[in-house]
This record gives structure tokens, sequence and C-alpha cells, in this order.
């Protein structure tokens, strides 16, 4: 065996298994190919780059994505660890300045004594030693036909959207105001554009008459990811789905005007410095030039200029039901391990905590540690479990971490009172198991 352990992919599961191998006392080689050759949703070469949103969504332990974020707190997550120190304003969500953030990843991988960061695109999936393939939804076509022929399987696939980043300084004031809903975190987070019954029906209109970015014949079948759907998308639904959706007007209260907006449109701070605002819900597939003419009709946009205007990029991910055992290995290839996105999760927080786990599992393997079983009951538990026991292969799709994939609550417990079960549950269970796994001294 080699004596280094082999990370391919620095996103945000490949890192995050890096650090967790590195602190166990194990020699990490880190590949990424950025830097030496790009890909299509990427701007930087920085490892952990967040390619859409700069949101890790709530932050609330009672959610299920916030309990998820308060598990890996306490399993030493260098991804909450930087994410916490490059927090930005955003309600009850945990925002990061993304450009910090990644840097702070990047650097800490970098001064790691245990750490070699190699920058070339792997073609080849080894055939022994310890490995963690996190090449992320887009996967090179060399490592994607080695996954093909290992699993037997064709690749799943989605589409995923990107949401516009406006300029600050060229939002107008005069009518948008800033306010977070019911006046959550400190209350003044968000920017809010309001619109009156007329302007609604008439941006819908128009984004039902732009221009879209035509696919290619070989992605025509592909499905979006329902948790991401195109602002275009969701219009053609029905007109009404916007002011339902990213668009609703509750919780709000517009100082320049007594009349209640029939929808609103927020924007979110994207840096930590404040300089620019991305839209909320608001990935689209339109072409540019429809992009700018119809975003300016909102309320407050009409003279907005963009950092960055939306796009689509196709997502890639195996069948982790069928292909890969419990802990995270691939059945055909069990030297190898496959973390983050590629798995079948969804979520920035969810893609790191497969690839921590991945780390946890390969680096007791190493170290011949026997671990404690990941209690089902836990957010990490309850992810970990539904891609790789509990879904349905025939029907596999990308999921987030939600309350469905925790085991069921006995008798009726509803509203607040089930989330808070569900919570003190899942951290009791967590911390005793937590407490067990340092005790096996990986």
């Amino acid at each position: 065996m080699s004596d280094f352990i082999k990370v391919i992919g620095g996103g945000l599961a490949g890192s995050e298994s890096a650090w967790q191998l590195a602190e166990r006392g194990l020699k990490v080689k880190l590949y990424e190919m950025r830097g030496v050759k790009n890909t299509e949703a990427h701007v930087t070469d920085n490892l952990a780059e967040l390619v859409c949103s700069n949101s890790f969504r709530s932050d609330d332990i009672t959610n299920a994505v916030g309990l998820l974020h308060e598990e890996l707190r306490r399993m030493n997550s260098l991804i909450m660890r930087c994410a916490d120190a490059h927090r930005i304003p955003a309600g009850s969500a945990l925002a990061v300045d993304r450009h910090g953030f990644s840097s702070s990843v990047q650097a800490a991988l970098e001064s790691h004594p245990l750490v070699t960061i190699e920058r070339m695109e792997v073609i080849d999936l080894p055939k022994d030693g310890f490995t963690i393939l996190s090449t992320g939804p887009l996967t090179s076509k060399p490592l994607s036909e080695q996954l093909i022929k290992i699993t037997g399987e064709e690749y799943l696939a989605f589409f995923d959207a990107i949401a516009p980043i406006a300029f600050k300084d060229t939002i107008n004031f005069d009518v948008v105001w800033m306010q977070s809903r019911y006046d959550k975190g400190d209350g003044k987070d968000y920017i809010n554009c309001p619109l009156t019954r007329d302007q609604y029906y008439n941006f819908v209109e128009e984004l039902l008459k732009a221009e879209k970015i035509e696919f290619k014949e070989w992605e025509k079948d592909t499905p979006y990811f329902n948790g991401c759907l195109p602002i275009e998308v969701m219009a053609e639904r029905g007109k009404d789905v916007l002011r339902f959706g990213p668009m609703k007007p509750v919780g709000l209260t517009n100082p320049h005007s007594p009349e209640k907006p029939y929808a609103v449109i927020q924007l979110r701070q994207d840096n930590k410095i404040g300089t620019l605002y991305n839209m909320v819900g608001f990935q689209t597939k339109l072409k540019y030039g429809d992009q700018q003419r119809i975003f300016r009709l909102i309320p407050g946009l009409e003279n907005a200029d963009f950092a960055r205007l939306g796009g689509l990029h196709r997502n890639t991910f195996i069948n982790s039901p069928r292909v890969l055992d419990s802990e995270l290995r691939l059945k055909n290839r069990p030297n190898i391990r496959v973390a983050g996105q590629i798995t079948g999760v969804e979520g920035y927080l969810e893609s790191a905590c497969i690839g921590l786990l991945a780390g946890l599992f390969t680096a007791a393997e190493a170290c011949a540690h026997n671990l404690p079983e990941l209690p089902p009951e836990s957010a990490c538990g309850a992810l970990l479990r539904h891609i790789t026991h509990n879904a349905n292969s025939d029907t596999f799709q990308p999921m987030n971490v939600n309350y469905g994939l925790f085991p069921e609550i006995p008798g009726k417990i509803r509203g607040d009172a089930r989330k808070t079960f569900y919570s003190k549950r899942a951290l009791d269970s967590f911390d005793t198991w937590n407490s067990k796994l340092k005790s096996a001294t990986v």
C-alpha cells in the first residue's frame, strides 16, 4: 500500500476528507485538476469553491440542515470551521463570503504538514491503495467512463442552475428596503424589491416570452433538481407559483409604502464587505441579454449592474444504493470510497458530511480500528443510510437532508414540538456515538 491516502477532487467533500485523514495522523495527497484544467462552472482555482449559492441554508438546530451543521461542528469539520469564520448576515441562515471561505479552506490544507496538494488531472482510478473519489457533479470524462465500467451502471444526471449577483451600489434604495422575513437574524439582512400585482404578472409574462438556453440533444431528457428549479421553469408551472415560492411577500413591511407588496424579490449579501448581493431563489437558464432586460424590470433594479448572471450546468451522480456499501466503498472496487455530491446528496453541507464520513471510515480502516455504528437518528446517520441503504435504487434522485430521512417519531407529535423532538433525539444519539468514537482512538 502507498504511504499516503489519495483524495481525488478538492471541492467541499474532498477538502473535508483530506482534513479528517490528516487530523488523524495519516498522510494525504489531494489531487485537484483546476489550475491545470478548468470546469464549465468554476470561476477560481481555489479548493472548496462555492459554485452556486453562498448560503449553507438554515443554522437553526430544529431544522434538519441546521442540525447537520451542529453535528459537523462537533466532529471538527474544516468546512464548518471556515464557514463560521467567514459568516455574513443572512437572517437565520448561514451564509458566507464565498472567496474568504474557500481561501481559508485552501490555506488550512496547504499549511497542514500531512497534506500534499497536487494540481493535476487524474485519469485513472487506482486499483489498490486507499482512495477517496470526490470529484463532484462535474467529474471529468475519463473518470466518468471508468466509473461506468467499474459499477456497470450508467451515470445519472440532473440540471442545476445558478442565480445572478448584483452590485449593491447600483440598487435603488429609494424603492427597496433592508429586512429579514419576520425580522429574523439581525432583522435587516436582505434587500427587498416590492412588486405590485400588475408588475408581478408583467414580470412573469416576460419570463415566459424570454429566450432560454437550448439543451443539446443528449441533455434533453435530463431532469432538473426540484430544490433548485430555474425561475422560468417555475413560472411555466403556473403564473402564481413564484409569488408562493421565492417571491412570497410574507413577513415583510415596506417602509416606503403602506400598500402591502403583491410579491417580493429578496437579495442576500454575497461577500463579507457587502458590495455584492445575490438574487435569492433566482436560478435561471435565460440568455444573458434577456436576463439583464427582465431583471431590470424589477423595482429597485432598474439600473442594476450584475457581477455574474445566472447559468445552468449538468450534474452527474452515481446510483449509490446499488453500487456503494454501508461505508461508502464501491462494491466492485472496495479500495475506493466515493464522497460528496456525486453520491447523490444535494447541498454544500450534505456533500461535506459525506466527505467527512469517507475520511473517517478510511482512517479507521487504515488504522485497523473498529468504529461504533453511526445512529440513524442523527442527521449524519440519516443521510448516510439514505444513500447507501434506504433509498430505492430504481428511482434514486439527489436529496437534501430532511426529517423524512430520519426514523419516524412515535406517537402524535406535531408542529414545532415535532422538530424539537427530532433535534433533541438526534443530538442525544449523536453525542453518545461521538463519545464512543473518541474512545476508539481514531
